[in-house]
């Protein structure tokens, strides 16, 4: 509903491959862990973020998106839906190409926003399952 698959494989394939995961720790036990372990096998790299900033699958974290000093292509957000929209705003902020939210991450003010703002917008759908899929 709030992507069809032309746009999930546009995000994918063409946006770019450097991925920022918002709410990216070391918790092993968490979804974000395995999903940002999943798309650097598919050859993204993978930005944790978080605010413990901590290095994550061999990459260095940061506190938020704009500590990231180099572009970002996609923002991938594991955050509550009320904390989401402010996430893809600063997606829009930091000159992002695309914002991806997860499963269970729904924010329709904040989708309508970013597509306004000029990027592709996945919403409540993940990487980790629609990736496979393009192989």
């Amino acid at each position: 509903m709030y992507a069809d698959t032309e746009t999930v494989r546009r995000i994918l394939t063409e946006s770019g491959d450097t991925w920022a995961v918002v709410g990216l720790s070391t918790n092993r036990a968490r979804a974000a862990y395995e999903v940002a372990g999943v798309l650097q096998r598919f050859g993204k790299r993978v930005v944790p973020v978080h605010p413990k900033a901590e290095t994550v699958h061999g990459e260095q974290g940061y506190a938020k998106l704009a500590d990231i000093p180099f572009p970002v292509d996609v923002v991938d957000v594991f955050v509550n839906s009320d904390l989401a929209g402010d996430v893809a705003d600063a997606a829009v902020d930091i000159g992002a190409k695309a914002v991806w939210f997860q499963l269970g991450v729904i924010d329709e003010a904040a989708y309508e926003r970013t597509r306004s703002s000029g990027l592709e917008m996945v919403m409540d759908r993940c990487p980790a399952i629609e990736i496979p899929k393009l192989k």
